[in-house]
């Protein structure tokens, strides 16, 4: 008998994307979890901000695993005391190495006014040189997207990771329009 975990049997969810432009960072998620060629749930919100702190994470995949990488990242922000780079490598060692924490499924974008930084189960600590991240099933769509307006455009960051994410609900059938965002200013 073959056992499949929550995402093996056809659990998709979600397009989140982040954007750094003129000293803003702006994160939005759509809404949409899918199990299979059903629709689950249109409103589920994938963003969330750190306690006390002027840091957004954003999660693609299962959601229990997801909340357990956020949970273990707040931790890891108070234990390093703000500083998203040390948090941010020591949860991707942890999630590694850790014997439990590897077969979670998950993607997490995490930023502060400075940085955006994209990490995974197998070790991967990703700060993209463009200041634009994406990940979940419509990412490649969202980053895409982004990279055009950042370039072309005079928009925001929320207006660019808003309309990013538009795009990317208009051709990913697992992305919604259903959009969540999050923005870290200077004024805090």
């Amino acid at each position: 008998m073959k056992t499949y975990r929550a995402n093996r049997a056809g659990i998709r969810s979600t397009t989140i994307v982040a954007v750094r432009r003129e000293g803003r960072v702006a994160i939005a998620g759509d809404g949409q979890v899918s199990l299979g060629a059903t629709v689950m749930k249109q409103s589920a919100v994938k963003i969330r901000r750190v306690k006390g702190r002027e840091i957004v994470a954003g999660f693609a995949g299962s959601t229990a695993d997801a909340l357990t990488l956020f949970d273990k990242f707040e931790g890891k922000i108070e234990e390093f005391r703000g500083n998203i780079t040390r948090a941010s490598v020591d949860l991707a060692k942890e999630w590694r190495t850790d014997k439990m924490l590897r077969k979670l499924e998950a993607l997490l974008i995490v930023a502060d006014i400075d940085h955006i930084f994209v990490i995974s189960g197998s070790g991967d600590v990703i700060e993209p040189e463009d200041g634009i991240a994406a990940v979940g099933s419509g990412g490649s769509y969202a980053i895409a997207a982004a990279r055009v307006l950042k370039k072309h455009t005079e928009l925001n960051a929320r207006a660019i990771v808003e309309e990013a994410l538009k795009a990317a609900a208009e051709i990913c059938i697992y992305t919604n329009d259903s959009i969540s965002i999050e923005e870290i200013t200077p004024e805090g």
